[in-house]
């Protein structure tokens, strides 16, 4: 039976989905109180039932895949899939994460939970540059590159939020803005020092890229100050930046804790309630945490008037509106995905593609790999090898099931070879710690597959007993099995799980190295089929690997200069876009067209590149940019083009870049981007110009103005 009150609520103007958003979030706010108003800006927020407005979570993670609400697809990690140099599959990626995710929400409302983890606002992706090694977080990256960053970020963004016109699938929150890689031990307090010229070239553009290009809902701010500003009550970049030069309409949320920090550990503020007023009037809307819970009496106060609160309130409440959450769920597309989505073969398949092309393989010394099946002993070692946790890093979901290496392995290589398994050592321990059954297999093994690295106990957030890094060697433990591995003269591979970069003489001793990172569920299928040829590892390094930490700058320095490849002039162990094959490859042919570039005319590139091996593979085409005239300080190079495409043996492809001219432009000292004539050289191959004799490089020098 339908009620007189019934009737009235059906024709109130917030619940007519025919009707403008901007007019129905109005409407909306406008019946609330100033507490149920201020309630609503906490990540926790309460249902107001007279207005049916139910309980929402605003918190929920999907750097890899749906993370921590149960089952789901769980892709490599982010630094894996920046390995990957694909942004078509990260958008297909993006979009089976965003499918899983709809389908967990949408049973989750059918069963009445509206808990932590289950909504539909995803504090994801991670773009900050990874400008140190050392930084435990770096793993949930793209790596340190801007173009690159850019490049996947954007795509992930628009796989996330999907593509209709009225609804968004999901929201996609950027983050961390801005300007914050570490350190995690102070990042409560820490005041980053950076220039303007590092911010617009460096730590800025990914974040643009993800508010122009793929138009992302919210942003989310960073722990640390920028230049004596607390990054989530920073008018600089809350306001001058995102909103004011950039057009960002979407809404902010702080990191956890972070509105906190502000009066607590910053010491900007003494008194609580106008610590919040500033950061709402700086343009933080939603507070992770519950700094928040002071928003009323600010306004008692005189801190805060209440139409701040709306405007805050109306960014919240729009994005909810274009997720459909007030509307029919017939009416939004996305309300239809199943359930049965979740996990389902397809995203199966995906997250393995994606574990394969993740890899990159930076050694192969006598064409050791792809291993040989002739009836050997294999002896498989390492803290790594049979780690399921280790698969799926940080900010996880929890696969149905996880391959691990030595299963991968098993299933590729028994019966045609015997294998014998022990895990050797821990991951972290002393020189000592080889274990003695290891010891039996060393002595009696044909060959060995060593799987090392770290895990998120040596590497990831702050936290009691793990965070940043103090060296890039691997574990003394891991060192010793190496040693005397290496000590039996039999062949050995080296196979990595990772989020970060890993030095040391074992590097230049061991004779094949495969990068894995931490791969996700798929991770040691993948593993087995590079190591005997199933697969042609094909992905390059999204991170220098430096030698050791004596070239690096201090951590706590933001200056770009001796900062990632693009201003580091020292020797690498392996270089940013480094990676080798099962193949080769040769470029040729290599033709530029440049029209007026000043007056808003692109600089066309090709490139012939030919796989003139005698099997198949991916090879990942890059074009980076150096301005070799210019007035002003600029970087030693850019990335500004990449392509990975797949070539059969003999087989040849055209290669195509479009330059647009703001990718020649310069930053004068005080953040004004301009073009100025004067040479460029453009690079194209294989990696980065001049860094290894693997890759095969063709170059031009263009004159512009």
């Amino acid at each position: 039976m339908t009620t007189t009150a019934d009737q009235n609520a059906a024709t109130l103007p917030y619940l007519h989905p025919d009707l403008p958003i901007a007019e129905r979030v109005r409407d909306l706010i406008g019946r609330m109180t100033l507490e149920e108003k201020a309630s609503q800006m906490l990540n926790v927020a309460p249902g107001i039932e007279r207005l049916g407005i139910p309980p929402y979570d605003w918190w929920n993670e999907c750097l890899h895949g749906v993370g921590r609400a149960g089952i789901a697809t769980v892709f490599p990690q982010s630094i894996g899939m920046a390995a990957m140099w694909d942004d078509d599959l990260m958008h297909r990626i993006a979009v089976s994460i965003s499918d899983e995710a709809r389908a967990k929400h949408h049973h989750a409302m059918q069963k009445g939970f509206h808990g932590r983890s289950f909504g539909l606002t995803y504090w994801t992706p991670n773009i900050n540059i990874f400008r140190d090694p050392r930084w435990g977080r770096g793993q949930e990256t793209y790596g340190e590159d801007p173009w690159l960053t850019t490049r996947m970020g954007v795509a992930f963004v628009k796989g996330l939020q999907g593509n209709d016109d009225r609804y968004l699938k999901l929201v996609a929150t950027p983050k961390h803005f801005a300007v914050h890689s570490g350190p995690e031990a102070n990042r409560h307090q820490f005041d980053a020092k950076a220039t303007v010229r590092d911010m617009v070239e460096t730590y800025f553009p990914a974040f643009k890229a993800c508010v122009q290009e793929a138009n992302a809902a919210s942003v989310m701010g960073a722990y640390n100050r920028l230049n004596g500003e607390a990054c989530c009550a920073s008018p600089f970049l809350l306001q001058q930046v995102l909103r004011d030069a950039w057009g960002f309409d979407g809404y902010v949320v702080s990191d956890c804790g972070a509105i906190e920090d502000i009066y607590e550990h910053h010491k900007l503020f003494r008194i609580k309630e106008s610590a919040v007023a500033f950061a709402v009037k700086a343009g933080c809307d939603l507070c992770c945490g519950e700094a928040y819970d002071a928003l009323v009496g600010a306004v008692q106060q005189g801190y805060l008037s209440e139409a701040d609160i709306d405007r805050s309130l109306e960014r919240l409440f729009v994005a909810r509106f274009k997720l459909g959450m007030f509307d029919p769920p017939a009416r939004v597309p996305y309300a239809q995905i199943p359930y049965e989505v979740v996990n389902c073969p397809a995203h199966q398949e995906l997250a393995l593609q994606a574990a394969r092309e993740s890899l990159v393989l930076l050694k192969n010394e006598g064409n050791l790999l792809p291993l040989k099946l002739a009836n050997q002993y294999i002896g498989v070692l390492g803290p790594n090898a049979n780690a399921p946790d280790t698969l799926v890093g940080n900010y996880n979901g929890n696969p149905a099931r996880a391959i691990t290496p030595l299963e991968g392995i098993i299933a590729r290589a028994f019966p045609q070879a015997n294998i014998m398994y022990h895990e050797a050592c821990p991951l972290v321990g002393q020189a000592d710690t080889v274990m003695w059954e290891a010891m039996e297999i060393i002595r009696d093994a044909d060959m060995f597959i060593i799987v090392g690295g770290l895990s998120v106990a040596v590497e990831s957030e702050e936290g009691p007993t793990s965070g940043d890094r103090i060296s890039l060697d691997l574990p003394a433990s891991q060192r010793a099995l190496l040693e005397k591995v290496h000590a039996t003269g039999k062949p050995y591979v080296v196979v990595l799980l990772n989020g970060s970069a890993v030095a040391g003489a074992w590097a230049e001793q061991a004779p094949a190295i495969l990068e894995a990172w931490y791969p996700g569920e798929a991770g040691g299928t993948a593993i087995a089929e590079a190591l005997f040829g199933d697969y042609n590892p094909g992905g390059r390094l999204p991170v220098t690997f430096y030698q050791s930490v004596e070239q690096l700058p201090d951590f706590e320095d933001y200056h770009m200069p001796g900062h990632t490849y693009r201003y580091f002039t020292g020797t690498p162990l392996f270089p940013f876009g480094y990676g080798l094959s099962y193949t080769t490859f040769t470029y040729g042919n290599l033709q530029v067209q440049t029209g007026n570039v000043a007056a808003g005319e692109t600089v066309t590139v090709s490139v012939e590149v030919r796989n003139s091996g005698d099997r198949a593979g991916d090879e990942v085409v890059q074009l980076y940019v150096s301005d070799i005239e210019a007035s002003v300080p600029v970087a030693i190079r850019n990335l500004q083009g990449f392509r990975r495409i797949h070539l059969a043996a003999g087989e040849t492809q055209t290669v195509t870049f479009t330059l647009q001219p703001d990718q020649f432009m310069v930053t004068a000292d005080d953040g004004t981007r301009f073009l100025e004539p004067g040479a460029f050289r453009i690079s194209v191959g294989g990696g980065q110009p001049g860094c290894t004799p693997e890759h095969q490089m063709v170059e031009t020098t263009i004159e512009i103005g």
